[in-house]
């Protein structure tokens, strides 16, 4: 029995046609999409250029046998597929449970198209029962820190196992958001794209146009 991750991630693999370049999430469900890729390069000799979102992702496209390029190597992206932490009912979302929204949020800017692949547990009404990560550089954090702390965003800190601040991919901290709803997250992108020292936020607003949702009784496809 197919798990509600891999159902989404196997549909969204039908919308990758020969030729494209594809943008490559990252994240437990998007794995399965990368996977049936993979699958299809082997079996149905697709032909792909990839484009990965984090280091865990090249890693296994490259296992699997997937042509990759960076972002700057390709003229744009035909379509990207990825998770989500949370959408709304607006198709917002939020994104970075995984560390890799920076990477995610460039590649997605510049694809063609977008979709994000979830199980229906992540879908609200509105934002805000997941975390808001911000990649802030590392000089300065302590002072956002204490900005968003007296906004009242209940700021923590992203820690490895061993206690250290967590660092992405592109050698930043992540401080998580704890806001219990967000009424217009529109807004607070504003204000977290004003604020100096963040590099860039989990919040997606108005990005995709088509949500692929695994729940008990099947795949739906919702749009905008």
């Amino acid at each position: 029995m197919m798990n509600l991750k891999e159902q989404v991630g196997i549909k969204a693999a039908e919308f990758v046609k020969d030729g494209m370049t594809v943008g490559l999430g990252t994240g437990s469900t998007a794995a399965f999409f990368v996977a049936e890729l993979g699958r299809r390069i082997r079996e149905e000799n697709l032909k792909i250029t990839g484009v990965t979102t984090s280091n865990v992702t090249s890693e296994q496209a490259s296992k699997l046998g997937i042509p990759l390029k960076s972002i700057d190597e390709v003229d744009s992206v035909d379509l990207t597929v990825d998770g989500a932490d949370e959408v709304d009912a607006d198709l917002n979302g939020i994104k970075g449970g995984g560390a890799a929204l920076l990477m995610e949020k460039i590649v997605a800017t510049y694809s063609k198209d977008y979709i994000w692949i979830v199980d229906e547990s992540k879908l609200s009404e509105k934002l805000g029962s997941f975390k808001v990560p911000v990649e802030v550089v590392p000089y300065g954090a302590e002072q956002v820190f204490r900005k968003f702390k007296k906004a009242g965003y209940a700021p923590t800190w992203r820690l490895r196992e061993s206690g250290e601040k967590w660092l992405t991919d592109m050698q930043h901290y992540l401080i998580d958001l704890h806001i219990p709803e967000i009424s217009k997250p529109e807004q607070l992108a504003n204000e977290l794209d004003l604020t100096v020292g963040v590099v860039e936020h989990g919040l997606f607003n108005k990005m995709v146009n088509k949500v692929i949702v695994a729940g008990k009784d099947g795949v739906r496809i919702i749009e905008k």
